[in-house]
């Protein structure tokens, strides 16, 4: 997405959430680290599984990276998320480009879905785990602190970047767009999820 502003010409919306994404994705590594060093260390998302019940702490956490990254509606990434899209519609750059960016959009929410899947429903099928982890308070510190921080940098960076509102007037159809995607793409992967396992 920042670079797809980038090429609309949308340098202070990039650089926007390109803050956004960073903190919401430095959530979601710590998450992953968390999980990898509670599951004796494997790597290998297969072997996870069933893990919230273990985990529940970085569960919320890590969901909570999640669904900012799939730009759900109040959380960082939907603040700079929407108005890349919003603009990128209201500007007149051709089907082909809105297309791409859609399914852009939609490939995030596949892959963000097959994560907290994998990850955390099911049944585990690795090895011992160590649920001591959500006692580390050296562990589950930053973790708590990015948490906060990910839920209230989108309007506060929003509010400080653009002191003035944006009025974007779109269609409905487009202005519910991305909406839609993200929908569809969810329930795709949902359904996709329980035919494989």
């Amino acid at each position: 997405m920042m670079m797809f502003s980038i090429s609309l010409g949308l340098f202070e919306l990039a650089f926007f959430h390109l803050l956004t994404h960073a903190l919401f994705k430095a959530l979601l590594f710590l998450c992953a680290g968390i999980l990898i060093h509670g599951v004796s260390n494997t790597q290998d998302i297969r072997s996870f599984g069933g893990l919230s019940l273990n985990f529940p702490l970085v569960t919320v956490c890590m969901n909570l990276a999640n669904l900012s990254l799939c730009g759900v509606p109040f959380l960082a990434g939907f603040y700079s998320k929407d108005l890349i899209v919003e603009l990128a519609c209201q500007y007149s750059w051709g089907v082909f480009i809105l297309c791409m960016m859609f399914i852009c959009l939609s490939l995030t929410v596949l892959y963000s879905v097959r994560l907290t899947y994998l990850s955390f429903v099911g049944v585990y099928n690795g090895g011992p785990s160590i649920s001591v982890c959500e006692s580390d308070h050296s562990l589950i510190g930053p973790v708590v602190i990015l948490s906060f921080v990910s839920l209230i940098s989108g309007p506060i960076l929003s509010w400080l970047s653009f002191p003035a509102p944006v009025l974007i007037f779109l269609p409905a159809f487009l202005k519910w767009a991305a909406l839609l995607f993200v929908s569809i793409s969810l329930l795709a992967m949902l359904s996709l999820q329980r035919l494989v396992y």
